[in-house]
């Protein structure tokens, strides 16, 4: 299968925030950011794959900084580490006050997608080509978040199983 390259499927989504993207605080509601979170990294996993592709998780969802209505909010998915089914997208959130110029990056997100074929079940995804000294850094970054992830399922699981394990 031919991989491809981290800048194929990476994408750029913006949008101008609006008062019914407010919480009652009057700042842009953080579930309004993780929806676009969620659908710009969903489109970068479709581009890889070229088949539905799912959210199977969110590892991290920081926010650093309010966003504001009428701010223009930027957001940057791309993939970072290819499994065989599965694979981590990144996604960098910026918001510009369009008045004063300022630029802030306000969230940094990883999202796990499994990609499925017609018949619903996961498809071999083709491997990630990185070109470049930021991307091996990004993709080095996914794998040991990856292997934390699996451990931390893997200990969920034995506590399902036995009570007697400590899970707090």
């Amino acid at each position: 299968m031919e991989g491809k390259k981290v800048r194929e499927s990476s994408v750029v989504m913006a949008q101008q925030m609006n008062p019914q993207d407010a919480n009652p605080a009057g700042n842009v509601h953080g579930g309004v950011i993780m929806k676009l979170i969620d659908t710009a990294a969903g489109v970068a996993a479709i581009r890889h794959a070229r088949s539905n592709s799912v959210t199977a998780s969110v590892d991290r969802l920081d926010f650093y900084h309010p966003v504001f209505v009428g701010d223009f909010v930027t957001l940057r998915a791309s993939v970072n580490f290819v499994g065989r089914a599965s694979m981590e997208v990144g996604v960098r959130v910026e918001s510009e006050n369009l008045i004063t110029g300022q630029r802030l990056h306000t969230s940094t997100a990883y999202l796990t997608y499994v990609s499925l074929g017609a018949n619903g079940k996961p498809i071999t995804l083709p491997p990630v080509i990185l070109e470049t000294d930021v991307q091996k850094r990004r993709n080095q970054e996914a794998k040991t978040r990856r292997e934390m992830r699996l451990a931390e399922k893997t200990h969920e699981k034995a506590c399902q199983r036995d009570q007697d394990i400590s899970c707090e």
